[in-house]
């Protein structure tokens, strides 16, 4: 493959794009503010069986993907690392990378080092793979959990900048030792959408609550479960799951839900579009986050994008009290918090929430508010075009 430009900048990302992940939508947002600003550039994701190799889009802007269908997933993330190497090696002209992993950033970092080029990097950490891959691959040895932390350490050690959306991964870099001044935090962002239409297989017969997003253990998804059968005398009550995931994915939690006796009172959706998934979200009575009290979400921390689009739909939330979770709910009036892991408290705030619409409708205004005010993609993306200027002086 190659590339038919020549790029001032590049982004970087181990992730397929596009896709119903989060993860998708942050890298749209970003790559997006980068290209604006450096008026054109090019994209290097990983792709899929339905996802063209190559791609050129209006803007000077060039989408590679690598698309080796390597089922080990160490095998598979190093091939991506040399194949991004050896892209970089026809670009002689860089003069920002932005990369938002450490399958990228060894590339990037490596070739800056053998070349003497003088671009700017970027180390963009959503989270760290030596603490999320556990939950991922349970069985991963020591040893090479050993060894990504030294690549990780490469990475962050040898950016030039580190960005991550926040304080809580960047209170976990400052005990890695990183300077303070080194790591600035942008916070996920909300597009604010106006308007919707109820989806024609939303429940006609009664109300329905939302879970949206990814179904990894320490999402908490099985405390949503287990709150479920507290609510039993909600009989018409269902619960929407709406997975970011292929159906073939979810079919581990189709069995424990048939088990627990909730598969008629439970509604898939899979890998939406964000127009369809909005309206399931908008009409929702509320959205459950259920975080886990984990390594995952306490030392890595996140910022959790199905958090902010719901409040900015206008749809209140109930979620984990953890210190991510603080730092976009930080009252009452933005949300209904409880502790993690306990399916009887999380049972209770859904049953005041379902039993007081004036309460919900009170949570759904400041929430939308406090979104619009503090959380915007635009705004986001203004502070990261600022965050640029501020270090290519």
């Amino acid at each position: 493959m190659k590339l038919q430009q020549s790029h001032k900048a590049l982004y970087a990302a181990f992730d397929v794009y596009p896709s119903a992940k989060g993860a998708a939508t942050h890298i749209y947002h970003n790559a997006q503010t980068l290209f604006e600003w450096k008026e054109g550039g090019w994209l290097s994701v990983v792709g899929s069986e339905k996802l063209d190799d190559y791609q050129q889009e209006e803007g000077g802007i060039e989408i590679t993907r690598f698309s080796e269908q390597i089922p080990n997933y160490l095998t598979r993330a190093q091939a991506y690392s040399q194949y991004l190497y050896d892209l970089i090696e026809t670009q002689p002209h860089l003069e920002i990378c932005h990369f938002r992993d450490h399958w990228s950033g060894i590339p990037v970092l490596t070739h800056r080092q053998k070349s003497k080029q003088n671009y700017q990097t970027i180390y963009e950490i959503n989270g760290l793979p030596s603490i999320e891959l556990p939950f991922r691959y349970p069985n991963l040895s020591e040893r090479t959990l050993a060894k990504m932390r030294s690549l990780e350490q490469f990475c962050y050690q040898n950016a030039d900048y580190i960005i991550t959306p926040s304080e809580v991964i960047k209170n976990n870099l400052i005990n890695l030792g990183l300077p303070s001044d080194k790591i600035t935090v942008i916070t996920n962002g909300a597009d604010v959408p106006e308007s919707f239409e109820r989806p024609d297989e939303a429940p006609t017969d009664g109300r329905y609550i939302i879970y949206f997003g990814a179904l990894q253990s320490w999402q908490g998804f099985d405390v949503l479960l287990k709150a479920m059968d507290y609510l039993a005398d909600y009989e018409e009550l269902k619960l929407v799951i709406c997975a970011s995931t292929k159906q073939k994915r979810t079919r581990f939690y189709h069995k424990i839900i048939d088990k627990m006796g909730l598969t008629d009172r439970v509604i898939w959706q899979y890998q939406l579009p964000k127009r369809a998934l909005y309206s399931w979200v908008h009409f929702a009575e509320f959205s459950v986050a259920p975080l886990k009290e984990c390594t995952r979400n306490l030392e890595q921390g996140c910022c959790p994008l199905k958090i902010l689009e719901s409040l900015a739909i206008g749809t209140p939330v109930v979620a984990s009290d953890l210190p991510v979770v603080r730092e976009i709910i930080q009252n009452d009036h933005l949300g209904k918090l409880v502790r993690a892991g306990r399916p009887a408290e999380l049972a209770r705030a859904m049953r005041i929430l379902l039993d007081y619409p004036a309460l919900r409708q009170k949570i759904s205004k400041a929430g939308r508010d406090h979104i619009i005010e503090h959380f915007t993609w635009q705004q986001k993306r203004q502070e990261l075009r600022d965050f640029y200027e501020s270090i290519m002086v």
